[in-house]
């Protein structure tokens, strides 16, 4: 009986030192972690991503055209989007909604080839670049162009600015292209009886919008063949980077 008690006091003493030894680390070691488990789903979701769950999207400099050194002026500088976007009757650019995902915004002056530095530029093109989720590329250039149908013409510092918009061919996915008009004035703000114009081109590139707004040096004309190429040129930037 008294050889049964020791055995059994043995084994306790056993598995006493047993469970110390499995649930204390040894000094200096890290936590043991378990890996977690994946669940793939097969079916689509029925409900559109959150903005909180789209993945954060960062717009490149490289993204941005830039002048070739003939036509600028000045280096390419970043500038807010609120004043890169044209405004006509109200905020017609700036109609993104929730499926923006990323906005950014640069400017470049430019300038006529083979004019001396001395000269001052001809002109400034702001462009504005979106990023959407889903359809809003789409849905932006939808609500824009009834924005701009509803916006023939407005008023800008007491001078009538009509508007006037057409397709440009061979460019992006889709593009708007968009002729302002208003009294030309000389520096003094007299009417010198012409007229003055410049441009607007927007142009989608799969779920990306880009905008450019041509402003002509202290309200005079804009470029339309410099403004042209920049915005082909605009366009081949954002296919590069979205490649």
């Amino acid at each position: 009986m008294a050889r049964t008690r020791r055995a059994l006091a043995l084994l306790g003493t056993i598995a006493l030192v047993a469970a110390c030894t499995a649930t204390e680390d040894p000094p200096g070691s890290a936590p043991a972690t378990t890996a977690p488990t994946t669940t793939s789903v097969s079916a689509p979701p029925t409900d559109p991503p959150s903005p909180s769950a789209t993945a954060q999207v960062t717009i490149p400099t490289s993204a941005f055209v830039e002048l070739p050194a003939e036509l600028r002026k000045s280096p390419r500088r970043t500038t807010p989007v609120e004043e890169a976007l044209p405004k006509l009757c109200g905020n017609e650019f700036g109609t993104g909604g929730r499926q923006v995902t990323a906005s950014a915004a640069m400017t470049v002056t430019y300038q006529k080839a083979g004019e001396p530095s001395s000269n001052v530029p001809q002109g400034m093109i702001h462009q504005t670049i979106f990023t959407f989720d889903g359809d809003g590329a789409s849905d932006y250039l939808g609500r824009l162009r009834t924005a701009v149908q509803a916006c023939p013409s407005y008023d800008q510092s007491g001078n009538r600015v009509t508007v006037k918009s057409q397709a440009l061919p061979s460019v992006g996915d889709d593009t708007l292209l968009l002729t302002r008009t208003w009294p030309e004035t000389s520096l003094n703000g007299e009417r010198t009886g012409g007229t003055a114009t410049s441009q607007i081109a927007v142009a989608r590139v799969d779920t990306v919008v880009t905008v450019f707004d041509d402003q002509g040096w202290e309200g005079t004309s804009g470029n339309p063949a410099i403004l042209d190429r920049v915005v082909r040129d605009g366009v081949r930037a954002i296919d590069a980077w979205r490649r």
